[in-house]
């Protein structure tokens, strides 16, 4: 976590019971955007391709924990509380799912083009190719705190 984002976490829970562990990061494809719908309560979820986890040997989210959203200058614009966690198929995913995620016009038709756009462009880079049995993590939280 870079020192913005530490000092905002640490400043928040000021003189409060602080939860153990926090990660920082930024949303792909458009990080300012994404950033801005959290902060203003409109994304309620995102998903991510569980193979990049397993291949970065990353852990998975779990409920309950906390995240600070990072803008393209990896400044820090919200924090957010993991508040579930499913692993599905793409094929899977609801049109409520889709909504959740607050992009475009919160449509599924709109969500299923930009994932499969963007899922093809991420798995490229590790010579892989999509495929809509590809696992998904998709998660919801709830907005915590606006910078």
């Amino acid at each position: 976590m870079n020192e913005l984002a530490q000092k905002y976490w640490d400043t928040y829970w000021e003189g409060k019971e602080k939860p153990q562990s926090v990660t920082s990061w930024q949303f792909g494809g458009t990080p300012d955007e994404l950033a801005q719908l959290v902060a203003e309560g409109v994304k309620t979820a995102t998903c991510s391709l569980h193979l990049l986890y397993e291949l970065e040997k990353e852990p998975l989210p779990k409920v309950n924990d906390y995240s600070i959203v990072l803008n393209s200058k990896d400044d820090p614009v919200c924090m957010i509380r993991t508040s579930d966690v499913k692993i599905m198929p793409m094929k899977e995913v609801s049109p409520q799912f889709a909504y959740a995620e607050g992009e475009g016009d919160r449509s599924y038709d709109h969500w299923r083009k930009v994932h499969i756009d963007f899922f093809t462009n991420e798995l490229k880079g590790v010579g892989r190719e999509f495929s809509e049995e590809m696992l998904l993590v998709c998660e919801r939280f709830e907005l915590i705190d606006v910078k």
